[in-house]
C-alpha cells in the first residue's frame, strides 16, 4: 500500500462513521441480494466487509494483534451474520473511540495482514468508511454525503504521487474524472468507480 501522503493530522472517524450507520439502518432486507460497485460483493457481502474492517480497524488502533488484523480481507468471501443489525452499531462505536485514543496513531499496527504505521491505519479505515458508505449509498437508493476533512485524507490517501501516475489505488485503476467535478466524484473516482455507477450498470 502506498503511504506516500505523508504525516497527517488526527483523524475523526465519527462522521464517516455516522453516516455508514445511517445508511446500515436503511437497508431492507430484499436488497441484500443486489449488486454493488464491488464486483464481487452483494449488498449482503459488502455489509459483512465493512463489519469485517471495522472490528479488524479496531483490534487495530487498540494494538490488539491477532486473527481480525492478520487476515486479508481478500481470502474468503465475508459472511454477513444474522444479527448483524444489532452488531453493527456497538461496533462503529467501538471503532470511532478507538481512534481517539493518542496511542492509536502512534507507531505501527497490523490490519488485513498488513503492517503499516497507525497515523497511516488512521488514514485508511476512514477511506474504507467513506468509499464502502458510497458504494451502500448507491446499491440501495440512498443519498451520500461525506464531510470535507474526510474527503480530503481519502483524496490524500488514493491520489498516486507525480511520478506514479500509473498507480492504481487499493480498490483498482482510477476512472478519469474532470478536475473540476465535485470532491466526492474525484474520490470516487480515484477508488477505481465511477461516479454516475447505479445498479444494473
Amino acid at each position: 500500500m502506498d503511504t506516500h501522503s505523508g504525516t497527517a493530522p488526527a483523524l475523526d472517524l465519527e462522521p464517516a462513521a455516522r453516516r455508514m450507520g445511517e445508511l446500515m439502518d436503511a437497508v431492507d432486507d430484499r436488497q441484500l441480494s443486489g449488486p454493488t460497485p464491488c464486483p464481487d460483493y452483494s449488498v449482503r457481502e459488502l455489509l459483512a466487509h465493512v463489519l469485517g474492517l471495522a472490528a479488524a480497524f479496531r483490534d487495530a488502533a487498540r494494538k490488539d494483534l491477532g486473527p481480525t488484523t492478520s487476515t486479508p480481507p481478500d481470502s474468503a468471501l465475508p459472511v454477513l451474520p444474522g444479527d448483524w443489525r444489532e452488531s453493527w452499531p456497538p461496533l462503529l462505536d467501538e471503532l470511532v473511540t478507538a481512534w481517539r485514543a493518542p496511542a492509536a496513531s502512534q507507531g505501527m499496527t497490523r490490519a488485513g495482514g498488513v503492517d503499516l504505521p497507525g497515523s497511516v491505519a488512521a488514514m485508511v479505515v476512514l477511506n474504507e468508511l467513506v468509499v464502502h458508505g458510497w458504494d451502500l449509498a448507491r446499491s440501495t437508493g440512498q443519498e451520500f454525503e461525506a464531510d470535507e476533512a474526510s474527503l480530503r485524507s481519502s483524496q490524500a490517501l488514493l491520489a498516486p504521487v507525480d511520478d506514479d501516475q500509473g498507480a492504481e489505488s487499493p480498490f483498482g485503476p482510477p476512472v478519469p474524472v474532470p478536475h473540476d467535478a465535485p470532491l466526492l466524484d474525484r474520490v470516487i473516482g480515484l477508488s477505481g468507480r465511477r461516479p454516475d455507477w447505479r445498479p444494473g450498470d
